[in-house]
């Protein structure tokens, strides 16, 4: 427990900041597509040395990895490309909605009432967070809500590839997966594979690194409803940056929101 507890609380932090990195590169004029390609270049090329035999089975759960993931993370950067951090964090709370329903489906994974009672509190936060006046723009929302649909469903598909292969085997595969699908949107894109800033590439893809592989972690010990209500907690974080970096106002109002989230957070850890 103690080291699941150290997963989530890594996969908050750098969550948090691969997002700063991902709205940074895109302020600076790299296109979502190249961001996301040399992020899953950067992993691919870490980990591929590590990859171990794995089943025939695993492949097209891999490929449908790499097509969400890849669609998940596309649609993160285009909505901090044209939105704020601030406010665009706290809409990923719908998150675990999402996980839970295809978790119950397709992994069995059956939700307590105190998991269900956490959940609604996380997501009732993103009331105050969302109303603030002028925090956003539909555009940024709306490519915001494409970007959890596809991450929720993504990491039911990530758990069951860990159940079948492994935490160190489902993150080298999530990288390669990824790897070729960014790389097809980039082609279809025609943007020019340009790295405007090599400092904050390389920062986004280390913290890319540590966060996945810390989500896999965490997911190979817990339901990923829970673990995703759990994750939540970064939208804190995320608020603070988005302030400070970023000069985004309605502080205490967003943070109003996050309070919220962080009581639906403890109730599913302490219940």
């Amino acid at each position: 427990m103690i080291f699941t507890c150290l997963g989530i609380l890594i996969r908050i932090f750098f969550n948090s900041y691969l997002n700063v990195f991902q709205k940074v590169l895109t302020n600076r004029g790299q296109k979502s597509s190249v961001i996301n390609f040399y992020t899953y270049l950067g992993l691919s090329i870490a980990g591929i040395f590590f990859l171990n035999k794995t089943s025939a089975e695993v492949l097209p759960l891999a490929a449908v990895m790499g097509l969400l993931g890849a669609l998940g993370n596309y649609f993160i950067i285009k909505a901090l490309s044209v939105g704020e951090l601030s406010t665009l964090a706290p809409i990923n709370s719908y998150k675990p909605v999402v996980a839970l329903i295809a978790g119950l489906i397709f992994l069995k994974e059956v939700p307590s009432i105190e998991d269900i009672c956490g959940i609604v509190l996380i997501i009732a936060g993103t009331y105050f967070v969302l109303n603030t006046k002028g925090a956003s723009n539909k555009k940024a929302v709306f490519y915001r809500v494409l970007a959890l649909i596809f991450s929720a469903s993504e990491a039911v598909v990530i758990k069951k590839i860990i159940q079948l292969s492994g935490v160190t085997n489902t993150f080298i595969l999530w990288s390669l997966s990824g790897l070729l699908f960014s790389f097809l949107f980039m082609i279809l894109s025609k943007n020019k594979p340009e790295i405007k800033s090599y400092k904050y590439q390389f920062l986004l893809i280390l913290s890319v690194g540590i966060m996945q592989y810390a989500t896999n972690y965490v997911f190979a010990n817990m339901n990923v409803s829970s673990a995703l209500a759990l994750f939540q907690l970064s939208t804190i974080l995320s608020v603070f940056l988005g302030a400070n970096i970023f000069h985004e106002k309605n502080l205490k109002r967003k943070l109003a929101g996050s309070i919220i989230m962080v009581i639906g957070a403890i109730i599913i850890i302490t219940l």
